[in-house]
């Protein structure tokens, strides 16, 4: 037996990634959720936090590029590539295709349940909410991976790299 310490890794703390404020980057599934039962305006708010939880990701990363490549040659290159990598990334997988799928559920859902039973419209809504909301945890996931794909066979070839894997 050694007197060899256990291996601790330390990784820096992401706070868009890796604290409570990711669940900002989610905002907008819930306003989509919430559409039936509450005016329009709430859900536009809700996709106003969910972007500027995005904007200020993207701005944090090129921060941290910046910081990592000092006063290296292509510092403003690599820069600009974590942002809008970041962003892209972000708005597609945080706010237009979970958004756009919670709003296609949730009126599917008002529908079906409007034609196929006697609830009154409140229990529908309500019903319909309910459905949106406990499908926002299946859809993170598949989201994720998708459009690491897409970048990763598309945008990120032009670039010359896989980028960041966000999770």
């Amino acid at each position: 037996m050694g007197d060899t310490a256990p291996e601790t890794t330390s990784k820096e703390v992401d706070i868009y990634r890796d604290t409570w404020v990711r669940f900002l980057g989610y905002a907008n599934e819930v306003g989509e959720a919430f559409r039936a039962l509450v005016p329009v305006s709430a859900v536009w708010a809700s996709y106003v936090v969910a972007t500027a939880y995005v904007t200020a990701d993207a701005a944090d990363k090129g921060k941290k590029a910046a910081a990592a490549h000092g006063d290296n040659p292509g510092k403003t290159t690599r820069v600009g590539v974590a942002v809008v990598d970041t962003f892209i990334w972000q708005a597609l997988a945080s706010v237009a295709i979970p958004g756009f799928t919670i709003n296609r559920v949730c009126a599917a859902s008002l529908y079906l349940l409007g034609r196929s039973t006697r609830w009154p419209l409140s229990v529908r809504k309500w019903t319909t909410t309910a459905i949106g909301l406990s499908t926002i945890p299946f859809i993170i996931t598949p989201i994720d991976r998708s459009v690491d794909f897409l970048l990763d066979n598309s945008l990120r070839k032009v670039y010359g790299g896989e980028g960041e894997k966000h999770e």
